[in-house]
């Protein structure tokens, strides 16, 4: 019985994977706009109410391609800023998570326009989607509360109302159950902010093809613009 369990899984397993292929290749070639349980089941050959025993429903698959594409963008993130941290510090980590981000979106873009792009009409992300969405983010907070770094120059100072969205934010729970970043000043949080906004801002830029007849090639635009937000972050130079 359990041999045989075991091989249903499997095999459930292997079918949701293709079912998830599929619905990729097709938001590369359709949009997500256009993307349905139908069509997927009409390319794998199967009848749609078959289909259904695997997601519910559109917005059940799209739920899991979204998942999966923030897992994979925040995997390679944290994987870079841990292999930094053997020999670098925290403006070493920043950069190798900065150019692994833009590797993926770069290899991905579909998939990046799918978690990043413009909303989907009819369609709300539901909160399962949360953790997998915080994993970027995420390792800039490490950065910064492991060094708490002080600003390469003053900013404008921050409305009673920022601080005190920036204080609920650091006092919010992480997923992996503990407060964000309860022991950073709110200016400290409000840098990291725009520095996401900004690096997010920039990919999109070039994958949709904004930077055509400016900076395009990208590269060295982007080299520079990250060293940029590391100064504004007042991380410390590499040794």
């Amino acid at each position: 019985m359990n041999a045989s369990r075991t091989a249903r899984d499997r095999a459930r397993a292997e079918l949701t994977q293709e079912i998830k292929n599929e619905a990729r290749r097709q938001l590369a070639v359709d949009g997500a706009q256009k993307l349905s349980l139908r069509s997927v089941a009409r390319e794998l050959g199967m009848v749609s109410s078959a289909l259904y025993r695997y997601f519910a429903s559109r917005d059940e698959l799209l739920t899991a391609l979204i998942i999966d594409a923030y897992d994979a963008v925040g995997e390679r993130a944290e994987q870079a800023a841990e292999q930094a941290a053997e020999g670098g510090g925290p403006r070493e980590r920043w950069r190798k998570a900065c150019h692994a981000v833009r590797d993926w979106a770069r290899a991905n873009p579909h998939e990046y326009a799918l978690i990043y792009g413009s909303p989907i009409p009819g369609y709300a992300a539901p909160q399962d989607t949360v953790a997998s969405a915080a994993r970027v983010p995420m390792v800039l907070i490490r950065i910064l509360r492991e060094t708490n770094p002080s600003p390469a120059f003053e900013g404008p100072p921050l409305t009673e109302g920022l601080a005190g969205q920036l204080r609920a934010l650091g006092e919010q729970v992480a997923p992996d159950g503990e407060r964000i970043a309860p022991d950073l000043p709110p200016e400290t949080l409000n840098r990291g902010l725009v520095v996401w906004t900004q690096l997010f801002g920039m990919l999109s830029f070039e994958l949709f093809g904004q930077f055509v007849g400016s900076v395009d090639p990208t590269d060295e635009f982007f080299d520079h613009t990250i060293e940029q937000l590391a100064d504004f972050l007042g991380l410390p130079p590499t040794r």
